[in-house]
Protein backbone atom coordinates (compact mmCIF):
# COMPACT_ATOMS: atom_id res chain seq x y z
CA UNK A 1 0.00 0.00 0.00
CA UNK A 2 1.36 2.92 -1.08
CA UNK A 3 2.31 6.05 1.23
CA UNK A 4 -0.57 7.81 0.98
CA UNK A 5 -3.30 5.31 1.14
CA UNK A 6 -1.32 4.65 4.83
CA UNK A 7 -2.06 8.03 6.00
CA UNK A 8 -5.92 8.13 4.38
CA UNK A 9 -6.35 4.95 6.14
CA UNK A 10 -5.23 5.89 9.70
CA UNK A 11 -6.46 9.74 9.65
CA UNK A 12 -9.95 8.33 8.52
CA UNK A 13 -9.78 5.31 11.71
CA UNK A 14 -8.65 8.46 14.09
CA UNK A 15 -11.61 10.29 12.86
CA UNK A 16 -14.06 7.80 13.36
CA UNK A 17 -12.72 6.56 16.75
CA UNK A 18 -12.77 10.20 17.84
CA UNK A 19 -16.38 10.78 16.45
CA UNK A 20 -17.53 7.63 18.64
CA UNK A 21 -15.29 8.40 21.97
CA UNK A 22 -17.49 12.44 21.40
CA UNK A 23 -20.60 10.41 21.20
CA UNK A 24 -20.38 8.61 24.29
CA UNK A 25 -18.98 11.06 26.17
CA UNK A 26 -22.01 13.14 25.83
CA UNK A 27 -23.94 10.80 26.93
CA UNK A 28 -23.04 10.82 30.65
CA UNK A 29 -25.17 12.85 32.49
CA UNK A 30 -28.21 12.35 30.89
CA UNK A 31 -31.34 10.36 31.92
CA UNK A 32 -29.87 6.61 31.32
CA UNK A 33 -30.89 3.46 32.47
CA UNK A 34 -29.68 3.06 36.39
CA UNK A 35 -26.28 2.09 37.03
CA UNK A 36 -24.90 2.29 33.71
CA UNK A 37 -22.64 4.99 34.49
CA UNK A 38 -22.96 5.54 38.83
CA UNK A 39 -19.12 5.48 39.73
CA UNK A 40 -16.43 6.42 37.11
CA UNK A 41 -19.15 6.88 34.32
CA UNK A 42 -18.23 5.26 30.99
CA UNK A 43 -14.38 4.87 32.37
CA UNK A 44 -15.39 1.24 33.75
CA UNK A 45 -16.63 -0.21 30.84
CA UNK A 46 -14.00 -2.08 28.44
CA UNK A 47 -15.48 -1.46 25.31
CA UNK A 48 -15.24 2.43 25.99
CA UNK A 49 -11.39 2.20 27.04
CA UNK A 50 -10.76 0.57 24.46
CA UNK A 51 -12.08 2.95 21.81
CA UNK A 52 -9.71 5.55 23.30
CA UNK A 53 -7.16 2.76 23.13
CA UNK A 54 -7.84 2.84 19.38
CA UNK A 55 -7.77 6.02 18.82
CA UNK A 56 -4.84 7.31 20.61
CA UNK A 57 -3.05 4.21 18.45
CA UNK A 58 -4.47 5.42 15.39
CA UNK A 59 -3.96 9.45 15.83
CA UNK A 60 -0.31 8.66 16.77
CA UNK A 61 0.07 6.10 13.51
CA UNK A 62 -0.87 9.30 11.36
CA UNK A 63 1.43 11.70 13.07
CA UNK A 64 4.48 9.10 12.59
CA UNK A 65 3.27 8.64 8.62
CA UNK A 66 4.42 12.20 8.95
CA UNK A 67 7.75 11.76 10.22
CA UNK A 68 10.56 12.04 8.10
CA UNK A 69 13.83 9.57 8.08
CA UNK A 70 13.59 5.46 8.28
CA UNK A 71 10.97 4.49 10.10
CA UNK A 72 12.62 1.36 11.57
CA UNK A 73 14.53 4.35 13.60
CA UNK A 74 12.08 6.46 14.42
CA UNK A 75 11.28 6.28 18.13
CA UNK A 76 6.96 7.04 17.47
CA UNK A 77 7.41 4.27 15.27
CA UNK A 78 8.66 1.64 17.58
CA UNK A 79 5.81 3.41 20.36
CA UNK A 80 3.08 2.54 17.84
CA UNK A 81 4.34 -0.57 16.78
CA UNK A 82 3.93 -1.78 20.83
CA UNK A 83 0.80 -0.42 21.00
CA UNK A 84 -0.80 -2.15 18.66
CA UNK A 85 0.93 -5.26 19.05
CA UNK A 86 0.41 -5.44 22.68
CA UNK A 87 -2.42 -3.70 23.29
CA UNK A 88 -4.68 -2.29 20.40
CA UNK A 89 -4.83 -5.94 18.35
CA UNK A 90 -5.41 -8.50 21.23
CA UNK A 91 -7.99 -6.29 23.52
CA UNK A 92 -10.05 -4.62 20.32
CA UNK A 93 -10.08 -8.27 18.86
CA UNK A 94 -11.23 -8.99 22.69
CA UNK A 95 -14.47 -7.11 23.28
CA UNK A 96 -15.62 -7.97 19.74
CA UNK A 97 -15.23 -11.38 20.26
CA UNK A 98 -16.20 -11.63 23.92
CA UNK A 99 -18.94 -9.17 23.43
CA UNK A 100 -21.08 -10.98 20.85
CA UNK A 101 -20.57 -14.56 22.76
CA UNK A 102 -22.22 -13.39 25.31
CA UNK A 103 -24.65 -11.16 23.70
CA UNK A 104 -25.77 -14.19 21.61
CA UNK A 105 -26.44 -16.05 24.74
CA UNK A 106 -28.13 -13.83 26.66
CA UNK A 107 -27.80 -9.83 25.98
CA UNK A 108 -29.26 -9.32 29.50
CA UNK A 109 -25.75 -9.66 30.88
CA UNK A 110 -23.67 -7.89 29.10
CA UNK A 111 -26.22 -4.92 27.11
CA UNK A 112 -29.55 -4.88 28.48
CA UNK A 113 -32.54 -4.30 26.10
CA UNK A 114 -33.29 -0.97 28.24
CA UNK A 115 -30.08 0.05 26.48
CA UNK A 116 -31.55 0.38 22.99
CA UNK A 117 -33.42 3.62 23.77
CA UNK A 118 -30.42 5.36 24.32
CA UNK A 119 -27.50 3.98 21.92
CA UNK A 120 -28.91 2.97 18.09
CA UNK A 121 -27.66 -0.05 16.95
CA UNK A 122 -24.95 2.12 14.88
CA UNK A 123 -23.62 2.79 17.99
CA UNK A 124 -23.49 -0.48 19.31
CA UNK A 125 -21.99 -1.80 16.32
CA UNK A 126 -19.53 1.29 16.12
CA UNK A 127 -17.97 0.12 19.80
CA UNK A 128 -18.94 -3.88 19.48
CA UNK A 129 -18.34 -5.05 15.52
CA UNK A 130 -16.36 -2.07 13.25
CA UNK A 131 -13.20 -2.66 15.68
CA UNK A 132 -12.71 -6.15 13.95
CA UNK A 133 -12.84 -4.67 9.90
CA UNK A 134 -10.48 -1.97 11.02
CA UNK A 135 -7.69 -3.86 12.81
CA UNK A 136 -7.56 -6.47 10.39
CA UNK A 137 -7.42 -3.58 7.49
CA UNK A 138 -4.60 -1.76 9.86
CA UNK A 139 -2.37 -5.60 9.42
CA UNK A 140 -3.06 -5.08 5.84
CA UNK A 141 -1.99 -1.57 5.59
CA UNK A 142 0.96 -1.43 7.90
CA UNK A 143 3.60 -4.40 8.98
CA UNK A 144 4.67 -4.26 12.71
CA UNK A 145 7.48 -5.47 14.67
CA UNK A 146 6.39 -7.29 17.69
CA UNK A 147 8.56 -7.51 21.34
CA UNK A 148 9.64 -10.89 22.51
CA UNK A 149 6.45 -12.68 23.61
CA UNK A 150 7.20 -12.79 27.12
CA UNK A 151 7.73 -9.12 27.17
CA UNK A 152 4.47 -8.39 25.19
CA UNK A 153 2.50 -11.09 27.63
CA UNK A 154 4.32 -9.12 30.54
CA UNK A 155 2.67 -5.89 29.72
CA UNK A 156 -0.54 -7.22 28.50
CA UNK A 157 -0.70 -9.42 31.22
CA UNK A 158 -0.22 -6.19 33.79
CA UNK A 159 -2.94 -4.15 32.03
CA UNK A 160 -5.20 -6.84 32.57
CA UNK A 161 -4.65 -7.13 36.41
CA UNK A 162 -4.92 -3.28 36.74
CA UNK A 163 -8.51 -3.71 34.60
CA UNK A 164 -9.34 -6.43 36.95
CA UNK A 165 -8.42 -4.30 40.06
CA UNK A 166 -10.48 -1.19 38.64
CA UNK A 167 -13.46 -3.54 37.95
CA UNK A 168 -13.46 -4.98 41.96
CA UNK A 169 -12.80 -1.45 43.24
CA UNK A 170 -16.25 -0.07 41.33
CA UNK A 171 -18.30 -3.24 43.09
CA UNK A 172 -16.50 -2.77 46.47
CA UNK A 173 -17.33 1.03 45.93
CA UNK A 174 -20.92 0.54 45.20
CA UNK A 175 -21.97 -2.45 45.21
CA UNK A 176 -22.68 -2.62 41.28
CA UNK A 177 -20.29 -4.91 38.94
CA UNK A 178 -19.59 -3.31 35.66
CA UNK A 179 -21.28 -6.27 33.63
CA UNK A 180 -24.39 -8.36 35.04
CA UNK A 181 -22.74 -11.32 34.24
CA UNK A 182 -20.51 -11.26 36.68
CA UNK A 183 -22.58 -11.19 39.65
CA UNK A 184 -23.72 -14.98 38.45
CA UNK A 185 -20.69 -16.20 39.66
CA UNK A 186 -19.06 -17.13 43.13
CA UNK A 187 -15.32 -16.24 44.15
CA UNK A 188 -14.26 -19.32 42.45
CA UNK A 189 -16.25 -18.70 39.26
CA UNK A 190 -14.84 -14.79 38.94
CA UNK A 191 -11.42 -16.07 38.73
CA UNK A 192 -12.16 -18.71 36.66
CA UNK A 193 -14.19 -16.72 34.56
CA UNK A 194 -10.90 -14.00 34.56
CA UNK A 195 -8.29 -16.42 33.85
CA UNK A 196 -10.01 -17.70 31.08
CA UNK A 197 -10.48 -14.33 29.71
CA UNK A 198 -6.36 -13.21 30.15
CA UNK A 199 -5.82 -17.20 28.07
CA UNK A 200 -8.37 -15.76 25.43
CA UNK A 201 -6.46 -12.53 25.16
CA UNK A 202 -2.86 -14.12 24.84
CA UNK A 203 -4.06 -16.45 22.20
CA UNK A 204 -5.28 -13.11 20.08
CA UNK A 205 -1.92 -11.33 20.80
CA UNK A 206 -0.45 -14.85 19.09
CA UNK A 207 -2.97 -14.46 16.33
CA UNK A 208 -2.23 -11.22 15.99
CA UNK A 209 1.78 -12.09 15.57
CA UNK A 210 1.21 -14.79 13.12
CA UNK A 211 -1.00 -12.75 10.79
CA UNK A 212 1.40 -10.03 10.87
CA UNK A 213 4.08 -12.38 10.31
CA UNK A 214 2.20 -14.34 7.16
CA UNK A 215 1.24 -11.29 5.54
CA UNK A 216 4.21 -9.51 5.26
CA UNK A 217 6.59 -12.44 5.26
CA UNK A 218 4.65 -13.48 2.18
CA UNK A 219 5.07 -10.08 0.75
CA UNK A 220 8.41 -9.92 1.20
CA UNK A 221 9.21 -13.13 -0.55
CA UNK A 222 6.68 -11.74 -3.47
CA UNK A 223 8.62 -9.20 -4.00
CA UNK A 224 11.82 -10.85 -4.20
CA UNK A 225 10.37 -13.29 -6.68
CA UNK A 226 9.93 -10.32 -9.07
CA UNK A 227 13.08 -8.60 -8.09
CA UNK A 228 15.15 -11.92 -9.34
CA UNK A 229 12.79 -11.97 -12.58
CA UNK A 230 13.74 -8.35 -13.81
Amino acid sequence: MTATLRIAYHMAAFSWYAFIVKSLAAKDGEDLPPGIFVYGGPWKYLTFLNLLLQMVFFGLAAVNDFQPGKKSENFLQRCTDLLFSVFAFPVGMFVVLLFWTIFAYDRELVYPATIDAFFPPWINHAMHSFVLPILLGEIMVQPRVYPKIKHGLAALGIVGLAYLSWVIWVYLSVGIWVYPLLGLFSKAGLMGFFFFNMSVVTLLYLLGEKLNSYIWCEDKSKNKMKAKRK
